[in-house]
């Protein structure tokens, strides 16, 4: 970490925020937002490179770096001015109702680029912002003041590169998160919550991804690529097309090929392309080689190694699922499930308290006994819906065939989540390592089993969105026919989309996006950023 030259725009991230500078540059995070989305327009023509001869006159998109500085900047533009080199950067908004009429981050950039001019033999002691939507350029002398707040700021950015697993500490209410692109990634109120140093959580994440999952189970399809769209085509032409910088997820189910350009588009964007059998089952999937967050995986996997770190996370898991079971039960249990409400209450209690991962299995598996025997009471009686416990590979019977399937999609989510933040699915806590199964995925999943796949079996039995006719029987076991499949795939992606309000900090997510705070709450566990991880439970 020593050897890599700090870019300026790097401290002037480290100015606004140290936490900010860490996860963006020691820890790979990155996230889009509108304020980069279109300081990225407004890059469009600086970023374009030019070359002349001794910087003559006005030169865009100039790289300088310097060992000695430890700096390496890219100039947006360079400007001569009566013999002097003057940097002109570009940003997106307006002058700043400040002395110096810019915050101090972009003048420390500025600055910095000075210095590299300096140490390149070229005299530069002023630069200029241009702020494109007030269409103004604002002069920043390179005062010896500034020059030094440059160096203080360079040389403890360079000390925090040389530990880059520490994080610093969130910042407490801040003006600055609101319009932090990271601030989802940072959680800054929600860790200060979980660590009893702030009151009320501020709505700074969105409430959900507006992009959308596209799912293609058509036998024998083909998915490419046309401009920004994907089209989908069988043997007879083209079905249908979606929007590439619409869609979260690729999802395909059976015998569907890809075509590579649109793979590398997908990859380019960040857009996993996951893969199920026919029958549902979760096969993996193809994602961006972003290796980001390597601190939380060698975190997760030390913790893994750990017997009592890693057994309090797998009793955590374990209670908040029996808890969410129990709600559904007395919540859909019409008052028939009196008795096992109550043991699933008193087994929670058991697994929060349990001494080894023996024990903890026992009092899951005697919880999901319970549950499944009770399953019944929460379907509609006039129904010909039948139920004898939990069954599956194969499932034997219709309703445990909706339960297997929609915990494979679950499954897949869990991955795709844990993937996207940095952690290994395959190194769990609770279900221990087995080649080919994502274990913490598995972990993950638990506290959503209930309120999420099962809330989505009743509805789908309960509303006869499927019925007894939409499944294929065979001696080997039940499975649902394309068009239950796809009636049910609707189902679960309404429930994924139901914005709930959360229950430890007040605010207003989706499922889907209750499920990526869960995994990186998760994450902040591991790095030591919070104490005990807060299974989520509905109430």
């Amino acid at each position: 970490m020593s050897s890599r030259l700090l870019p300026a725009r790097m401290l002037n991230e480290f100015v606004y925020c140290p936490r900010l500078f860490a996860l963006e540059w020691l820890h790979g995070q990155w996230a889009e937002n509108a304020d980069t989305v279109d300081g990225s327009r407004v890059h469009r023509r600086v970023d374009t490179e030019t070359t002349k001869a001794d910087f003559d006159g006005k030169t865009r998109s100039v790289s300088l770096s310097d060992e000695g500085l430890q700096l390496t900047a890219r100039i947006d533009l360079l400007d001569e001015l009566n013999g002097e080199h003057c940097p002109v950067d570009t940003k997106r908004g307006r002058p700043a109702p400040t002395e110096h009429r810019v915050w101090d981050p972009e003048r420390v950039q500025l600055c910095a680029q000075g210095l590299l001019l300096r140490a390149h033999g070229m005299r530069s002691n002023r630069g200029f912002i241009w702020f494109a939507e007030a269409r103004t350029r604002v002069e920043v002398p390179f005062t010896s003041e500034l020059v030094e707040q440059t160096l203080v700021a360079r040389d403890a950015a360079v000390a925090l590169a040389q530990r880059p697993s520490a994080l610093p500490e969130p910042l407490v209410d801040s003006p600055k998160c609101p319009r932090c692109s990271l601030v989802g990634i940072c959680m800054p109120d929600e860790t200060n919550h979980l660590r009893g140093l702030t009151g009320p959580v501020r709505p700074l994440l969105p409430s959900r991804d507006d992009r959308e999952v596209l799912y293609v189970q058509l036998r024998g399809g083909r998915l490419g690529k046309s401009h920004s769209e994907m089209v989908v085509k069988d043997r007879a032409g083209e079905v249908g097309r979606a929007p590439i910088p619409d869609t979260s997820q690729v999802v395909l189910h059976g015998n569907v090929s890809v075509t590579t350009p649109l793979i590398h588009e997908l990859m380019r964007r960040d857009v996993p392309v996951c893969f199920h059998g026919y029958g549902g089952w979760f096969h993996g999937m193809a994602v961006a080689a972003t290796g980001n967050n390597v601190f939380s995986r060698i975190a997760q996997h030390e913790r893994a190694g750990d017997g009592p770190g890693s057994l309090a996370l797998a009793r955590a898991f374990v209670e908040g699922k029996i808890l969410n079971q129990r709600v559904m039960l007395r919540r859909n249990g019409d008052g028939r499930s009196a008795s096992a409400v109550q043991l699933l209450k008193n087994l929670a209690r058991s697994a929060a308290m349990a001494e080894d991962l023996t024990e903890l299995l026992g009092f899951e598996g005697m919880a999901a006994r319970v549950y499944f025997e009770r399953f019944p009471d929460m379907l509609r009686e006039d129904l010909d819906f039948d139920l004898d416990g939990r069954n599956r590979r194969p499932p034997k019977d219709p309703v445990n065939a909706l339960l297997s399937f929609g915990y494979a999609c679950l499954v897949r989510e869990c991955t795709v989540a844990l993937h996207r933040i940095g952690l290994d699915p395959y190194v769990g806590f609770l279900h221990r390592p087995r080649h080919g199964r994502p274990a913490l995925a598995l972990d993950l999943m638990e506290e959503f089993r209930a309120v999420l796949v099962d809330s989505a079996v009743l509805s789908a039995v309960n509303q006869r969105v499927v019925t007894p006719d939409d499944f294929v029987r065979r001696s080997t076991g039940v499975a649902l026919t394309p068009g239950a499949r796809r009636s049910f795939i609707g189902i679960l992606e309404q429930r994924l989309d139901q914005e709930i309000i959360h229950p430890i900090f007040g605010t207003r997510w989706t499922w889907r996006r209750t499920l990526e705070v869960q995994a990186r709450l998760l994450a902040k566990v591991l790095l030591g950023e919070v104490e005990r991880y807060p299974a989520m439970r509905v109430r």
